[in-house]
């Protein structure tokens, strides 16, 4: 497939830094545009949203009827939003591992009311669970979860009990992962595990011609059903894995992981933003780049199925570094440092106040005019299906002045 293909189908027409990318990398993040980059094209207007009812049939309905589980969304915390400055990143991009560990522990005593780790994070895991932390490696090294935020929730997850052997930093890419800093070097003793993957020949299919990440989605569940479809070719089914009118989920959320702790990357996507919603639903389907056709519906329905609805019990949003426009890919020209962490167990209720934040930084920086409401639509379609508060007025935000 020619590279202006690839990026007609998914829409990721500036990723990464211009010149930098060799071949590989090029299709993994060209192709990824599936899983957010083709989207910032299709939101570039102001003016050609709608809110009005889907055209096109999902089957949500059928995922409603199933029980939620204890602690199912909006979790502990309903409503409730903590924000902080961390002070952790300097302009030239180095962290300070202290200051993250410092400022994750406070988002949690403020989240959580609790000043000692063990019993903050207790409220959340025991040392039975399986904790799935899911990342978002897309932007390689300029935006993507950073491990060094990471380290600190490993830390309050073995503060609560949990061993090493019991934590897993997943995504749907494993490649990508690497790219941003997710090695076994660096986290040794915890799994890394993703959907999409290549195989120990380096290719995504094996010597008979089968995608190695064909056994990694469970179609033994209730799948996400859109009525629409989208054919790929040999170079794009592998960050699908399936055609059809299905989206399976992963095998990392349906059967590994017995809790879930969100942590996606603070950034636009065209004049809305692509935060703890988007982080779990593409971040678990396969089948996904048909899925933009219906974007509101298919970031916010997904999370109501019982295995992201029922195991999300937590979500941080790294904004160390965010990006304003270009997003959700990492064109360099658009990231600054905007340090800044988001806390909260309610998807929606973070998403919301994501969504407030993103929309001013653009505003002030003469990227858009005015708020869109008619971009908000995904919180509002969540909100209506029990994920969480959509409405800025019922949002108790707590925010954290340094020091």
């Amino acid at each position: 497939m020619k590279r202006d293909e690839i990026l007609s189908l998914t829409g990721e027409s500036d990723v990464g830094c211009p010149g930098r990318l060799s071949r590989r990398t090029f299709m993994g993040l060209a192709a990824a545009g599936a899983a957010g980059a083709a989207l910032a094209p299709r939101l570039a207007g102001q003016d050609a949203a709608s809110t009005g009812p889907p055209v096109i049939k999902t089957n949500i309905e059928e995922a409603m009827k199933i029980p939620r589980g204890a602690g199912a969304m909006p979790g502990r915390y309903p409503g409730r939003v903590v924000a902080l400055k961390p002070g952790a990143m300097s302009e030239a991009g180095e962290i300070d591992a202290d200051k993250v560990q410092r400022a994750v522990d406070r988002g949690m005593a403020a989240l959580t009311g609790e000043e000692d780790m063990g019993k903050a994070w207790a409220q959340f895991v025991t040392p039975e669970d399986v904790v799935g932390i899911k990342v978002n490696p897309i932007g390689g090294n300029l935006l993507s979860t950073r491990p060094e935020v990471v380290d600190a929730i490993v830390e309050g997850l073995r503060a609560a009990g949990v061993p090493d052997a019991n934590i897993v930093i997943w995504d749907r890419r494993l490649f990508q992962m690497h790219e941003a800093g997710f090695t076994e070097e660096r986290f040794p003793g915890i799994r890394l595990l993703g959907t999409e993957m290549r195989g120990p020949n380096g290719e995504f299919y094996d010597d008979e011609g089968r995608l190695w990440a064909r056994d990694n989605i469970d179609r033994e569940v209730l799948p996400y059903v859109a009525d629409l479809e989208m054919e790929y070719n040999r170079e794009t089914l592998p960050y699908m894995i399936n055609m059809g009118k299905e989206s399976y989920f992963t095998k990392i959320a349906t059967q590994t992981c017995t809790k879930i702790i969100n942590v996606p990357v603070l950034k636009n996507a065209g004049p809305t933003v692509t935060l703890c919603l988007k982080n779990l639903s593409y971040g678990a389907l396969s089948n996904t780049s048909r899925l933009h056709k219906i974007w509101a519906e298919s970031v916010a329905q997904p999370s109501a199925f019982p295995c992201l609805r029922d195991k999300t019990v937590l979500n941080i949003v790294d904004g160390l570094k965010a990006c304003y426009d270009g997003g959700p890919g990492a064109n360099p020209k658009f990231i600054y440092t905007a340090d800044l962490m988001y806390f909260g167990t309610d998807p929606v209720a973070v998403d919301a106040v994501g969504h407030e934040y993103i929309t001013k930084e653009r505003i002030a920086r003469g990227v858009q005019e005015f708020e869109d409401k008619r971009r908000r639509a995904f919180l509002e379609i969540a909100s209506e299906l029990g994920l969480g508060v959509a409405d800025r007025g019922k949002i108790d935000l707590v925010e954290i002045k340094e020091g």
